[in-house]
């Protein structure tokens, strides 16, 4: 750790704020796009383009229409597990952590933005999308959790991560009523149902604001965005 960061004093409440606040943005991605509205809509628009037997081909290969997000899932998982240790790597020991996390958060926000734009017929981009939004959430993580030992002491971490659980589930929640508020009404303000998915698709994404510290790699809160919830704390100095 650089003499330039230890200057720093450790628990200030700034900092702790700003990263409590990436909880509380990617934790909307989790429980909103994940969660709830994607894997539906995306089965039903695969459903649409399938053959009579159910099936929609990739590079010839058959793949059940309601199999698809399945698939996705799981191909965004094993790029993860492939490419997150190295990540990790350069988390601990690269001086450019800032500019990673803001590189891969912004990355997953656009891709989350263009989920709009998916209707019938666009099941394979929809897909493609999903990818990178989900990596780059995974990346993006990485990097946020090794900011942790940065902005707590040791003895203040545990409760500076529960603190960013809870804004986590704050702000996912959050989210997601309102969009099934937006759903359960949808008549009533005249919107079909496709319609409502695709806008609670890209509200995952909203403002996005930097929390900038006085380290030389300063935190950063995009708001409404995130793809998964886990802590992997990074005890090391």
């Amino acid at each position: 750790m650089s003499a330039a960061t230890l200057a720093v004093p450790q628990n200030d409440k700034r900092e702790i704020w700003g990263w409590t606040m990436y909880d509380w943005a990617n934790s909307a991605f989790s429980t909103t796009v994940v969660t709830v509205f994607l894997g539906p809509y995306l089965t039903e628009i695969t459903k649409a383009a399938a053959d009579a037997n159910g099936f929609v081909y990739l590079l010839g290969t058959p793949v059940k229409f309601d199999s698809y997000f399945a698939y996705c899932i799981s191909a965004s998982v094993l790029l993860q597990v492939t490419f997150l240790p190295i990540l990790g790597a350069l988390a601990d020991y690269s001086h450019m952590r800032k500019q990673l996390l803001m590189f891969f958060a912004v990355l997953g926000s656009v891709a989350t933005i263009a989920m709009f734009g998916i209707t019938a017929g666009w099941h394979w981009i929809a897909g493609f999308l999903f990818l990178i939004a989900n990596v780059s959430f995974g990346a993006s993580i990485v990097f946020y959790n090794a900011y942790l030992p940065s902005i707590a002491s040791e003895d203040k971490r545990d409760s500076v991560s529960s603190s960013g659980f809870a804004m986590g589930y704050a702000g996912g929640g959050l989210l997601l009523l309102i969009n099934l508020l937006l759903f359960m009404f949808r008549e009533k303000i005249g919107m079909d149902g496709a319609l409502v998915a695709r806008i609670s698709l890209a509200s995952a994404v909203g403002d996005s604001y930097p929390n900038v510290d006085r380290r030389p790699n300063p935190t950063c809160a995009i708001t409404w965005w995130r793809t998964d919830h886990r802590h992997d704390h990074f005890y090391r100095a």
